[in-house]
């Protein structure tokens, strides 16, 4: 099936091809791209106010998982983290439209 589905918010790009996170590599800040095949699957988890929300960039409270720069991370609560199998720290994000972004991702990985 083909789609023309897809997301960006500035800092999240999602389309067929592949998932950019902007401002992904410390200290350049350079954009990490991720194939879509690539991805294995994903899962969501709520922030709590200690710890992942305050980091605006590099590794959250677990250090399995990176974050890309994102100095807007602190009002956001919804935490997205890739299956990407060969690649540690596991890409970590917040989605300025989670539901949005979800719903593309869902189509992409299904078709």
């Amino acid at each position: 099936m083909t789609t023309t589905a897809s997301y960006d918010d500035g800092l999240i790009q999602l389309d067929r091809q592949a998932l950019t996170l902007r401002r992904y590599h410390f200290p350049s800040g350079t954009s990490k791209i991720i194939p879509l095949q690539a991805i294995r699957g994903y899962r969501t988890e709520t922030m709590g106010l200690a710890f992942d929300r305050f980091r605006v960039w590099g590794p959250a409270d677990d250090p399995r998982r990176w974050l890309p720069l994102d100095v807007w991370r602190p009002i956001k609560s919804t935490l997205v983290v890739l299956d990407v199998p060969g690649t540690r720290p596991s890409p970590a994000f917040t989605p300025l439209r989670v539901k949005d972004f979800l719903s593309v991702l869902q189509e992409l990985l299904a078709d």
